[in-house]
């Protein structure tokens, strides 16, 4: 594992590391600075504040062992800058209370876990019902995946180097979203980012940089890095409303009430007999016959 903190720890220094991380920034900042509650929780990345656009008063940023290997840095090698680290916390075992965090941003978390599928059900444990997780990652399929897949081909022959950290397979968007409706989160939004081709300066990459909006008009699903927002969902769950809403609205006007007393005319139109009951005589005859 250290290997591979060591490789990612130089890939995100390298030109195409930065610009990943600036286009993740971007959309992180676009994402969360509309996203309201009390509490949010960054898990991970300590080069990306994903929380900067937040309006949350409680934030934190959380390490795991991994990432507090990844700060100091290796032998050899400049550390990472530091920053306030809040706590230190893997993703398969938050230290929150079930339903307690509004807002969570894994930068590349679910990558980085040795279980990512516990750490998404701790992601549903600790969200609140209509709470948002953030999620960013790479794209297996995309130019970067195909380079990366043809340099480890070339790696079994004993030649060639890999282009991204060798961080074991990645997860890809299908399979994310279906993990995700497992647990109840619905994806409200998602965007592909990073169509510029797999080449390892400066220079190239910005010769490449109108590939980026022509990859987002004409193969959108093929960027190098997915970026996604759910929410999580709860079964027959009501949400409150103000009080002013669920109070009945009496009506204004009044009732007419039927009167229960008949009028002077309608005795008129009934027979004589079943008006007035009948004549002495009739009646008289009706005692004699009975």
């Amino acid at each position: 594992m250290s290997d591979q903190i060591i490789g990612l720890h130089h890939w995100f220094d390298s030109p195409p590391g930065r610009y990943l991380l600036a286009w993740e920034q971007a959309r992180f900042d676009e994402a969360v600075a509309d996203i309201f509650g009390y509490h949010s929780l960054q898990l991970g990345m300590p080069l990306l504040d994903g929380l900067r656009a937040n309006r949350m008063p409680h934030q934190w940023f959380a390490l795991g062992q991994e990432g507090l290997a990844r700060e100091a840095g290796a032998p050899g090698t400049e550390p990472l800058p530091l920053r306030a680290v809040h706590l230190l916390a893997e993703p398969a075992a938050l230290p929150f209370a079930p339903a307690s965090l509004d807002l969570l941003v894994l930068p590349h978390t679910l990558e980085l876990s040795s279980d990512p599928h516990a750490a998404l059900r701790e992601v549903e444990r600790v969200l609140v019902p209509e709470g948002r997780v953030v999620i960013s990652g790479l794209n297996p399929t995309s130019l970067w995946g195909l380079r990366q897949w043809r340099a480890r081909l070339l790696r079994r022959a004993g030649r060639g180097t890999l282009y991204l950290p060798d961080l074991g397979e990645f997860i890809g968007y299908r399979r994310l979203r279906d993990w995700l409706r497992l647990l109840n989160f619905e994806v409200e939004s998602a965007r592909f980012g990073c169509y510029r081709p797999a080449v390892r300066s400066t220079q190239w990459l910005d010769r490449f940089g109108f590939m980026d909006p022509l990859g987002e008009k004409w193969w959108p699903i093929f960027g190098a890095a997915y970026f996604l927002v759910a929410v999580k969902r709860v079964h027959g769950m009501r949400l409150l409303e103000p009080a002013w809403r669920s109070a009945r609205q009496r009506s204004a006007a009044t009732v007419p009430v039927a009167n229960r007393t008949p009028a002077p005319h309608s005795a008129a139109r009934l027979p004589r007999a079943v008006a007035g009951g009948g004549t002495d005589r009739t009646r008289t005859r009706n005692r004699t016959s009975i």
